[in-house]
Order: C-alpha cells, then sequence, then structure tokens
C-alpha cells in the first residue's frame, strides 16, 4: 500500500495557526493567505475513520480545483494557486458555521428521515409518494450546522439560521443564490460526463474586504453524490439501485457492519485490502467525473514533496 496522509505538523514562513478538520488541515500564513492540505482521511457519518485512504486528498484536491475553475465566472472562490497535488493555496476567509446542502433528488440522509415517516427537513415539506431517489419538483436547499472533528453536523431551517443570527439576512440572500448557481452548472457539468448531480454541499466565507467567496471543496465524491444518468429512470421504475459515484459505498459498507456513528457503535476493522478497494474506487471516481487519467502523486516523502512545493510556491510569489 502507498504511504498516506493522515496527520501533518508543518511550521511555514509566517504561519500563525492551523486549524484541523475531518479531512483538511488548514495554515494561517500571516493574516493573510490559507494553506489548505487535503489529507488521506475519510469521514462517513461525521466520525474520522482509523486509516488512511492512499491518494485519496489528491484526488479530492484536484477534482475541486478543476470544478474551481470550472465555476469561477459564477461564483468567485477563495482559491489562488495549487502547488502540490494535495495542496491548495488561497485568501484567509472567514468561514460561516454553517455547508449550504442542496438537494435534486430524495437519496441519503433524505431518504433516510423520509423512510422513518418524516416529511419535513430543514423547514421544508417533502412531498408525500415519493420514493427513494425520486427527484424533487425543485432543487431543495437544507442547511447544515458545521461541526467540528468528532462532531456531528446537524439540519437547520432558514429561518433558525437567521433567528440564532448565525447568517444575516442579507448574506444568506446571497449564499442561496450562489448555491443554486452552483448547483445549476454542476447539473449541466455532471450531464456532459453521463452523471446526474444528486445532491451536493458548499461552504462559503467572506474575505477581508468583505467579499463573499466559496471555500473548501466543491463537486468532489466526498461532497457530493452522483448518479449515471444511462439507466436512472429504469432502475427507478423497476425499484432497483442507482447505479452510483460518491463516497456512499463506504457509508452502506459501515451499514451493513452496524456502524451508523451512533453512540456506543464500533467502526469496523478496514483490512488492508478493502483500503485498496476504496482507494481504486476513488480513482475510478476521478476519472469519471473529469474525464481525465488520474495520475498518481509521488508518495516515496509525501511531507517532504508538500513541504518543498509549498515553500518554492512562496519563494515565488
Amino acid at each position: 500500500m502507498s504511504a498516506t496522509i493522515t496527520d501533518t505538523n508543518f511550521n511555514f514562513p509566517n504561519q500563525k495557526s492551523v486549524y484541523k478538520g475531518k479531512v483538511r488541515e488548514v495554515y494561517n500564513i500571516n493574516d493573510e493567505l490559507l494553506v489548505m492540505i487535503a489529507s488521506d482521511r475519510l469521514s462517513a457519518f461525521d466520525v474520522v475513520m482509523p486509516k488512511g485512504i492512499p491518494f485519496k486528498g489528491q484526488i479530492l484536491n484536484q477534482i475541486a480545483t478543476q470544478m474551481m475553475a470550472a465555476t469561477k465566472d459564477i461564483v468567485p472562490n477563495w482559491l489562488i494557486a495549487t502547488p502540490d497535488p494535495n495542496v491548495a493555496i488561497g485568501h484567509l476567509c472567514e468561514p460561516f458555521k454553517i455547508e449550504m446542502v442542496i438537494r435534486g433528488y430524495m437519496s441519503g440522509h433524505a431518504a433516510r428521515e423520509y423512510k422513518l415517516g418524516k416529511r419535513m427537513l430543514c423547514g421544508l415539506v417533502m412531498p408525500e409518494g415519493m420514493k427513494e431517489n425520486d427527484k424533487f419538483p425543485e432543487p431543495i436547499i437544507t442547511p447544515a450546522t458545521k461541526a467540528e472533528m468528532g462532531d456531528h453536523d446537524e439540519d437547520i431551517s432558514r429561518e433558525d439560521i437567521l433567528l440564532k443570527s448565525i447568517v444575516t439576512s442579507a448574506d444568506y440572500e446571497v449564499l442561496e443564490q450562489y448555491t443554486r448557481a452552483l448547483f445549476q452548472r454542476g447539473t449541466e457539468l455532471a450531464a456532459k460526463r453521463g452523471l446526474i448531480l444528486v445532491d451536493t454541499k458548499y461552504e462559503f466565507g467572506k474575505t477581508k474586504d468583505g467579499k463573499i467567496v466559496l471555500i473548501d471543496e466543491i463537486h468532489t465524491p466526498d461532497s457530493s453524490r452522483y448518479f449515471y444518468a444511462n439507466g436512472y429512470q429504469e432502475r427507478q421504475d423497476t425499484g432497483s439501485s442507482q447505479k452510483q459515484l460518491s463516497k456512499e459505498f463506504v457509508r452502506q459498507w459501515l451499514i451493513s457492519n452496524n456502524f451508523q456513528g451512533l453512540e456506543g457503535q464500533a467502526v469496523p476493522e478496514m483490512s488492508d485490502e478493502y483500503i485498496t478497494t476504496v482507494s481504486e474506487r476513488y480513482m475510478e471516481l476521478y476519472e469519471q467525473i473529469t474525464g481525465k487519467t488520474f495520475e498518481k502523486g509521488e508518495t516515496s516523502n509525501i511531507m517532504a514533496r508538500i513541504e518543498t512545493n509549498v515553500l518554492e510556491w512562496m519563494e515565488k510569489r
């Protein structure tokens, strides 16, 4: 198995602080730049798995980079450069403390809630008579509070976001507008690859000059769910499972091994063979989503590679 990035401990010039999320580690450089390192950690049900997945961080970082480039004409983003396969460097932003989740189809968390008899999600009504993976009449935005590592994201309604002053009304209007525009563009990009963008989440921040920008990842298999368009309707009509591209396959494996991140549940052991399978699946996701052949980064000394590439970029800047 290839080496993986499960933790970093860099000390870059003018470094002021480090934030470690579930998957990414973010270095604050002089309160001006953020150096974001995509680790190989795997998170599911808001729990970080014990072992890393080879090349996962590179895959997420490179998909996000391509998707940022493909959407910057409609929504501004934080990104400046990607000097290493696992690294993105961008403007320092103050992140909004919510994730903007948008769902075009009744899948995943929404479907699990629906099966429990719930018809309200984040203050929005889900129509009666829907089947899992049916398309909603219109995409719905179901925000979630952003959790720290080890905590669970929580559904929240627009009304509660405004009531609790988590986001101002004016800013929230922009977040909704950007979310819908990004989802529409993502849907169009997916269609060109024979895919359906089922649901996804976006994160936003505010730059020092007050500009709202897209941050973090976008349209990756960790933040999004994709179905194959070919055969979608036939599978719905026959009640068959949808063929999908996302990390839902990991969630389903965990569920089959009695784990959903609930209190008292133990994370099942992931064998080296299973981890290799997950890594290969991520590579498949990359190639299907981007239409490009995945080229593995050098793994003989990943930490030295990252440090060298970041320092060289800083020196040239």
